[in-house]
């Protein structure tokens, strides 16, 4: 199981909408016959690589065991089912981590297995298999991505100086790691105050990668330039705004932009954040990454929206600076929010922290 866990760190990058998925088979006599894990969306899952590899190397699969880090597939999306193909290989014993939380499968998959008279046991693994799915899981059960807010500041919090200048706060160490997180995740995130102020390219840059991951701007009156460095990139881009203005809408179609209006019935001039989310869901987003200005940042904390914070600390003092969240002033200490820290590491200079509100 520890060895399907790991093929299924392989599948990281690549499965979206799909969850990271890995299986081993080994055989009547403890030998490992196959390996797999899931591939893109639309080619074949953990079980079916295990599977071919097993054939390809003329092994015999009945009577095998397969460790598989989620439950078997029941239903027949882009690819056919693969509890059928379980069956059919005469799999004598499922060892499985997690119940997949897709309500088109979530134990009937098991239900077919045992059905079929293989023996089914759940739980090994599963404390890392839900942590490498864990925002499938949330998709699958609240409709909306896992939220991660990503921050590079200085050890008194400031992300830039006064006139702007923010490039590096952090050394490059630290900005390879946080492109891992960028290109793991479903979609990158950012504002149009970041777009207008720096022209990012928001990409994967500083390590290798299968996919670019889908871009989101949350641009309220479509001020997004449609020559911005984003477009660049060909990938998919979904604007979601307040308002509609015909000509620019014209413009950023034509640069390869998808519009969604989307204005919070209280506050029309803004986004609605929540909805945006599970609209987001709806498009298959199982990880949604943010790197924004200190006026979204704050939004989405006071809106309870973030499930994870990734922040990248420098051993730098800046003074009077820019912060990276611009919130209410606190009468209570009780009435901030409260984290737990996950992780924490050094990358040379800088420390990286991994924390989650408590009340996620």
């Amino acid at each position: 199981m520890q060895r399907a866990l790991e093929l299924a760190q392989e599948a990281l990058f690549i499965t979206s909408p799909n969850p990271r998925v890995g299986c081993v088979l080994v055989n009547k006599d403890g030998l490992v016959i196959g390996e797999g894990y899931t591939q893109k969306a639309g080619e074949a899952h953990a079980e079916v690589q295990a599977l071919r590899q097993a054939t390809n190397q003329g092994y015999d699969t009945k009577g095998a065991t397969a460790y598989v880090t989620l439950e078997p597939c029941s239903h027949t999306g882009r690819t056919p089912p693969c509890s059928k193909a379980i069956i059919n290989a005469g799999i004598a014993r499922i060892v499985a981590s997690i119940t997949d939380p897709n309500p088109l499968v979530s134990g009937q998959g098991f239900e077919q297995l045992r059905s079929a008279g293989i023996k089914v046991d759940i739980g090994l693994g599963e404390v890392q298999a839900h942590s490498i799915n864990e925002g499938f899981i949330k998709r699958m059960r609240f409709d909306k991505p896992l939220v991660r807010l990503k921050i590079a500041s200085s050890l008194d919090g400031a992300t830039a100086l006064l006139n702007g200048k923010s490039q590096w706060i952090t050394g490059a160490p630290a900005r390879e790691h946080a492109h891992l997180w960028r290109a793991r995740s479903c979609a990158l995130l950012s504002g149009i105050g970041t777009i207008l102020s720096d022209d990012p390219s928001l990409n994967v840059r500083f390590v290798p990668t299968p996919r670019q991951p889908k871009l989101v701007i949350i641009d309220a009156n479509l001020d997004t330039p449609a020559s911005a460095a984003l477009f660049r990139e060909k990938r998919e881009v979904v604007i979601y705004c307040a308002s509609m203005h015909p000509e620019k809408v014209k413009h950023l179609n034509q640069s390869g932009a998808t519009i969604v209006l989307m204005p919070d019935s209280k506050n029309p001039n803004h986004v609605d954040l929540n909805a945006m989310l599970k609209d987001l869901g709806k498009k298959g987003i199982n990880e949604l990454h943010i790197e924004a200005g200190a006026g979204l940042n704050g939004s989405f904390i006071q809106q309870g929206l973030v499930d994870e914070f990734l922040i990248y600390l420098a051993p730098l003092i800046l003074g009077h600076a820019a912060g990276w969240a611009n919130l209410p002033i606190l009468e209570d200490l009780a009435m901030g929010t409260r984290l737990t820290f996950l992780e924490s590491t050094h990358l040379e200079q800088d420390i990286f922290i991994r924390a989650r509100p408590l009340n996620s």
